[in-house]
């Protein structure tokens, strides 16, 4: 899916211009911090930590402009701004392309963790694109999802076959989506940049590459 481009704050859900009570402030604050952490401590944000601006993409393993955006514009923002420290990279699950009933979005998501057990993560991710066939076509399998972790190297596949047999991750993967349509997200891949003492900025859709280079730009000038 793909939509606009939007700048300023997430819909309401980080607080009016004016604060007007306490808790605002708190409840946004919250939010923010919970989008900027990773979702487990063995899949950790690409960059520097202290990184003036974190970038998190919103994405479903299944989907089209997921793939494009990894395909076309990943490695350039982590060539560009990564590697030179002025941008950290996450990911948050938002498995909205679970169309079937072997929910394989979600079950791509859990995997991923799964992977991350054995310091896997972004390998892993990186498996899923690139192996990517399409939305609900049947390349998401758990037999698929036990090959590309042979892929990448992972060297206890029994250990994790069992963590994708017993959905380990499960309620992980729920709560970023929870989190993802708490912020009135609807669409993949989206992307929040959060820079400490300014409001959250968002683009919706596989943008060119171009876009992020002129907003990272502009947010630190």
């Amino acid at each position: 899916m793909i939509g606009g481009i939007l700048s300023g704050t997430i819909s309401s859900k980080f607080g009016s211009s004016q604060q007007h009570t306490q808790d605002q402030p708190q409840t946004a604050s919250a939010i923010i911090q919970k989008i900027s952490t990773p979702t487990i401590s063995n899949a950790p944000a690409l960059g520097n930590n202290n990184a003036p601006i974190t970038l998190v993409e919103f994405g479903d393993y299944q989907c089209t402009y997921c793939h494009r955006f990894h395909s076309d514009t990943k490695d350039l923002i982590l060539t560009n701004f990564v590697k030179n420290d002025k941008v950290r990279f996450l990911f948050k699950d938002f498995p909205i392309n679970d169309l079937t009933a072997d929910r394989a979005s979600t079950l791509a998501s859990e995997a991923s963790y799964c992977a991350a057990d054995q310091g896997k993560y972004w390998q892993y991710y990186d498996e899923l694109y690139n192996k990517w066939k399409g939305e609900n076509t049947g390349w998401v399998t758990k037999d698929s999802l036990k090959q590309f972790a042979s892929n990448v190297g992972i060297r206890d596949i029994n250990q994790f076959s069992q963590c994708l047999e017993s959905s380990k991750y499960a309620g992980v993967v729920a709560d970023n989506y929870n989190l993802a349509q708490s912020i009135g997200l609807n669409a993949t891949p989206s992307f929040i940049f959060l820079v400490n003492g300014k409001r959250p900025v968002e683009i919706i859709g596989a943008q060119p590459y171009t876009v992020f280079e002129n907003a990272i730009n502009q947010i630190m000038a």
